[in-house]
């Protein structure tokens, strides 16, 4: 008995487990985001195109990870990134990958069963080797899958950024990163521009213009049967010509010094884009063990993440004030620069009309001047199409919406919310949760039904308490206290016009659209929304209870 109810308990953590880890969404889009992911390996390592950035590259993989785990599979793919960049030229030495280190905490514990480590900037361009024989470059050999790339010598030969001759007569194999020259340029700033894009679509051309050529420049990070010293192979390399080599690598003790380092290079000018860096450890294993998998003495710790990948949960329809409709994503929440973040806007109903997005869809996420999130764009549509109840917005307007109608429940309490609100009579005790709370108690129907509100009323709303009953009665009786000008701008009255809105109510609804239009700075557009809001029949049906309460200036 005591072994079925482990059992029974460890196949109740498990499914908790993947209701956690394994939206609805992992069951039927696992495919389609693999055949994404194998779509983008293509175009970034065939092509030399940059679909989408690493970044969310990399969050898409991981992903595509955690939902192969808990989706049943009858059979295990392997995943071959670079199946379709193989070339026809078998690199001296394998390309190796790199593990990319997560955060800090795993940057430390890899540190901490290592010595002498130094640490690069992580240079985006395109990786290549090179070979030199008897001091003269022979062969320049694309990435390709790692074991095989294309013959990229003609092009090389015409880069300047390349050493062509080295001073000494020797045999030698490289392997570095073209990348795209630039002026102080700063990675936290400017980001990576694609310039990996242009200098892969560059060398596949295998014809250089001299501008271009001299746009390319080349950083060596591995000499494979270089010294096992890492200070003397930095020491040979600058005095063959490879002198950035030198120049980017700086040795380091513990976590606090990497990360130093890593953000001086993020946040400081550089002749290239860079995408994190390298820890290398100086031991390492001989050149002709190097494989194509992440090794143990090098891994990639990369910059704060400047966008992520969101999984859209459901959509609302935000109605505001103005009957403006702002569609919102719903989002499994993301981190996002140490923020956590579970909704979004869309921005304007126009737009997510035409990027289309539905629950399911994965939508890259950015945050505006390092505060705001916002949507980027979307990455992976799922298949299924989830149908919407999207309002229609010639429904909603400046003048809908100010009772309870059918439809209006978001439009109204936006209304109270901005009469409560600094801009309109400044009610203390009185925002968007209270209103909501009177509204659910069947309360408000109107927009101006709490004028006539007292304590006993209250007293039937679960969560009010005495002192808050007293706040919120208080509160309510001081709008009456407020100046005309000040209604006029909680009614919601168009704000360009409000100084020149002079006399009372009665003089202010005499005015025709022509009348509007003689008053200076007030021109057609404005006229006609204030003809059109002082003869709105529900703004005079408000003004006459105003009028009634003894409001001034009604």
């Amino acid at each position: 008995m005591m072994r079925l109810a482990i059992v029974l308990l460890l196949c109740t953590l498990a499914c908790r487990t993947w209701a956690q880890d394994c939206p609805p969404q992992a069951q039927t889009q696992v495919g389609t985001l693999a055949e994404q992911i194998r779509l983008w390996d293509d175009s970034y390592h065939r092509l030399g195109q940059s679909p989408v950035s690493d970044e969310l590259y990399d969050q898409a993989r991981q992903r595509l990870a955690n939902w192969r785990q808990c989706v049943p599979q009858t059979t295990t793919v392997a995943d071959q990134p670079l199946a379709s960049a193989r070339g026809t030229l078998r690199h001296p030495v394998a390309h190796t990958g790199l593990e990319k280190l997560a955060d800090e905490a795993a940057v430390g514990v890899w540190l901490g069963s290592r010595h002498d480590v130094w640490v690069q900037p992580k240079v985006d361009g395109v990786a290549v080797t090179l070979l030199y024989r008897k001091g003269r470059l022979t062969q320049v050999i694309s990435r390709g899958d790692g074991q095989f790339g294309q013959d990229w010598s003609v092009s090389a030969r015409r880069i300047s950024g390349i050493v062509q001759q080295l001073p000494e007569p020797l045999d030698l194999v490289l392997q570095g990163e073209l990348y795209w020259r630039l002026d102080d340029h700063v990675q936290s700033a400017q980001g990576g521009l694609n310039n990996r894009s242009k200098v892969a679509g560059l060398m596949n051309r295998r014809q250089l213009s001299d501008a271009e050529a001299a746009g390319i420049g080349l950083f060596v990070w591995a000499w494979p049967e270089g010294p096992p010293s890492f200070v003397e192979r930095l020491a040979i390399l600058d005095r063959l010509g490879f002198s950035d080599t030198r120049r980017y690598s700086q040795p380091i003790q513990n976590l606090t010094e990497a990360a130093r380092w890593r953000a001086h290079w993020y946040n400081q000018p550089l002749p290239f884009a860079s995408d994190g860096v390298v820890l290398h450890q100086a031991q390492r294993a001989p050149a002709e063990r190097w494989k194509t998998s992440p090794p143990y003495w090098a891994a990639a710790w990369k910059y704060p993440t400047a966008k992520a990948l969101a999984l859209v949960r459901d959509v609302q329809f935000k109605i505001g004030r103005t009957g403006r409709i702002t569609p919102i994503l719903e989002l499994e929440p993301v981190r996002l620069d140490d923020r956590q973040i579970s909704r979004v806007s869309a921005g304007s109903l126009k737009r997510w009309h035409a990027l289309d997005i539905r629950p399911g869809d994965q939508v890259s996420i950015a945050l505006a001047g390092q505060i705001i999130p916002h949507l980027d764009q979307v990455i992976l549509r799922s298949t299924h199409r989830e149908d919407m109840a999207v309002p229609d917005p010639r429904q909603y307007h400046a003048l809908s919406c100010w009772q309870l109608d059918p439809g209006c429940d978001e439009q109204l309490l936006a209304r109270l919310t901005w009469l409560s609100s600094s801009q309109g009579l400044a009610l203390p005790h009185m925002g968007r949760e209270t209103w909501s709370l009177l509204i659910e108690a069947g309360l408000i129907a109107n927009l101006l039904d709490w004028l006539t509100l007292d304590a006993t009323e209250l007293a039937n709303i679960d969560g009010f308490g005495d002192r808050s009953r007293a706040r919120v009665i208080e509160s309510l009786h001081s709008a009456r206290q407020r100046p005309f000008a000040q209604w006029l701008k909680a009614l919601g009255v168009p704000p360009a016009a409000r100084n020149n809105l002079e006399g009372d109510w009665q003089t202010l609804v005499a005015r025709d659209h022509q009348a509007w239009l003689a008053i200076d700075g007030i021109g057609p557009g404005r006229a006609a929304q204030l003809s059109a809001f002082f003869r709105d029949p529900h703004v005079l049906s408000l003004a006459e209870t105003l009028r009634v309460a003894g409001i001034d200036g009604f």
